[in-house]
């Protein structure tokens, strides 16, 4: 028998980055707004007599040990997990029905996913999501050498549209009540065909906030603001707003940092605001990846196409209340 956990990737809206300590503290009142997307990653593991094994995307890594698994780099989060819990030998498998750099926060809900499910297999206490959710992070920041935030995690273990919130002592997490079905009627999720690399765009913008670079301290401000305006303004169902907030956002955004923005994200942007959208930003930290557009319901199939024509792919996303499940599997 082995246990599986099941988690959500997720949009982010507004006010990403905040959530990377301690950027949001030095903007009072910042916080990031998201919602979690039914694209799943799923991960099954089970405890073996000796050895461990990882199995993903098609590749199978053996490892004597938590510390070898963790140096092979197919293998290197369930290495790092495996050591930092202590964890015993182990098969897991992962899978992820996000594209490979899709920005969707795929890595950050994997991480999460194994060490639920590892608490389970290995007996061990069950992290409340605050803990999990920290520990995931710390985990992730190990790996790549680079800080991270806490954003990708919550919709990954509480489902939902959330706003989440940098306050001192650790940030607040609050479930805005949403009409979920409504907003997937106007939500789009567009993969660009571009893969990118979050922690190293983030780390440039990181570093020049931390230096008071005046630039980026106003951009920062301004993406601020917008995600401080979104949460209300979802909660009350007026996507209209929401869609513009979103595009308002990413205007600050995609001059933090060259690369965020790319011709091909522009291009599909445009095409979307032709069509008709209300307004769209990418994902994660941009540089590839995926959209997130949001529009007028009785416009969402022409302007999906229009997009897909340009060369993207719409993906088969929609929101999600439901929270990370973990199980034994026969």
């Amino acid at each position: 028998m082995a246990t599986g956990a099941r988690a959500w990737c997720r949009v982010d809206l507004a006010g990403g980055t905040l959530d990377i300590w301690p950027i949001g503290l030095l903007h009072p009142g910042a916080c990031t707004v998201n919602v979690a997307i039914d694209l799943a990653v799923t991960v099954e593991i089970e405890r073996r007599p000796a050895g461990y094994r990882v199995i993903q995307a098609g590749t199978a890594v053996e490892a004597a040990s938590a510390a070898e698994l963790a140096a092979d780099p197919h293998a290197a989060l369930a290495g790092q997990v495996a050591a930092a819990l202590d964890l015993g030998p182990f098969e897991a498998r992962l899978a992820s029905d996000s594209p490979r750099g899709g920005g969707l926060g795929a890595s950050s809900a994997l991480t999460v996913a194994l060490v639920a499910a590892a608490e389970a297999e290995f007996g061990l206490p069950r992290s409340s999501p605050s803990r999990l959710a920290r520990v995931a992070r710390d985990l992730e920041a190990r790996l790549m050498g680079l800080p991270t935030g806490c954003q990708d995690h919550y919709p990954a273990l509480l489902g939902g549209a959330l706003e989440i919130a940098a306050r001192p002592g650790g940030e607040r997490v609050r479930r805005l009540e949403v009409d979920l079905g409504r907003l997937g009627e106007s939500l789009l999720v567009v993969y660009s065909g571009q893969s990118h690399f979050s922690a190293g765009n983030n780390w440039q913008i990181i570093r020049r906030r931390l230096e008071g670079d005046p630039e980026v301290t106003s951009l920062f401000e301004g993406i601020a603001r917008a995600a401080a305006a979104a949460g209300p303004v979802l909660a009350a169902g007026d996507l209209r707003r929401l869609g513009e907030l979103v595009s308002e956002e990413w205007s600050y955004r995609r001059r933090l940092a060259p690369g965020i923005s790319t011709p091909i994200l522009e291009e599909l942007l445009q095409l979307a605001a032709a069509g008709g959208a209300w307004g769209g930003k990418a994902c994660g930290a941009g540089g590839g990846g995926c959209l997130a557009v949001l529009c007028p319901p009785t416009e969402r199939a022409a302007i999906a196409r229009g997009l897909e024509i340009a060369g993207a792919q719409v993906l088969a996303a929609r929101p999600t209340a439901e929270p990370l499940t973990v199980g034994v599997r026969r």
